[in-house]
């Protein structure tokens, strides 16, 4: 049997989610005439503004994604998906895009996202603007998705097959702190490394890399800046944090794979990007 095309791996994701509503269309030639396999996760994938992929989500999905980014606003009750307010579209709701789609896949794949991979892929809902307000609007629509969601109730965490950790707006910290119930995380900065509760609340460390870093991936990485990066990861993990690193350079070239084979070593949980093809080539060919 001829190994499956990427068009024909994204158009098989759209058609295990079920339903035209929720799905990419796909052509009669993309129809897949049986069920494959699809691509192998990658677990140190995240795709950056995943959103304005032709196909938000499935694009993703297609190239072996574990991690995937959603900027929402609140607007009239709605959550809307979209970077800037111009883009707003009542049409483009976190549910719609990733929601809905997440929970059909995950109810053909029998518990998870990725047929026969059973951990949590995690959806970054980054809350762009009214952060207590947009997340307690959050909160309440993440409910009936719960049976699939990684939670936290009265110290317990319990993991699912989507894992939404929060970013953005940092007025949303103060309400799902009160929360002895809630089905989301939250996206900590360098100075949550190692506090609350270790990932109980702060399973991830994010961070601008240009705030850190001078390196861009041309010439020899100093050695300090070496050290400081994988000082960092260890003290993450140590405390069971993960670690993303953003504003990392991201146009294909020797710099890019120069700083991506670091982050590697230095075993940065995950690499953001907007280019879905190039990651995933690079790390497959490195063997991660």
């Amino acid at each position: 049997m001829a190994r499956p095309t990427r068009r024909n791996a994204v158009a098989a994701l759209a058609a295990a989610a079920a339903c035209a509503a929720i799905a990419p269309a796909a052509t009669a030639a993309e129809r897949p005439g049986a069920r494959p396999a699809g691509p192998r996760p990658l677990r140190r994938t995240h795709a950056h503004n995943d959103y304005e992929h032709p196909h938000p989500l499935f694009d993703a999905l297609g190239h072996g994604f574990t991690s995937v980014e959603a900027d929402i606003y609140l607007v009239d009750g709605r959550l809307l998906v979209a970077h800037d307010p111009a883009d707003l579209d009542p049409a483009r709701t976190l549910e719609r895009l990733y929601l809905d789609p997440l929970r059909a896949l995950v109810h053909a794949n029998h518990g998870a996202v990725y047929r026969g991979y059973h951990h949590p892929v995690q959806l970054l809902i980054d809350i762009k603007a009214d952060g207590a307000a947009a997340y307690l609007e959050l909160d309440r629509r993440l409910r009936p998705y719960r049976r699939m969601l990684s939670g936290y109730a009265y110290g317990r965490v319990r993991t699912g097959a989507v894992t939404p950790v929060i970013s953005g707006d940092r007025a949303a910290r103060a309400p799902m702190e009160a929360q002895q119930v809630r089905h989301a995380f939250y996206d900590g900065r360098l100075d949550d490394l190692g506090t609350a509760a270790t990932g109980a609340f702060i399973p991830l460390i994010s961070s601008n890399w240009t705030q850190s870093f001078s390196w861009l991936g041309a010439g020899p990485f100093p050695d300090a800046e070496r050290q400081k990066l994988r000082s960092i990861v260890a003290r993450a993990h140590a405390h069971r944090q993960r670690v993303r690193f953003w504003a990392t350079p991201d146009l294909a070239g020797p710099e890019r794979e120069a700083l991506w084979r670091e982050l590697l070593a230095a075993d940065v949980d995950y690499l953001n990007t907007d280019d879905l093809a190039g990651l995933e080539a690079f790390l497959r060919a490195h063997g991660d």
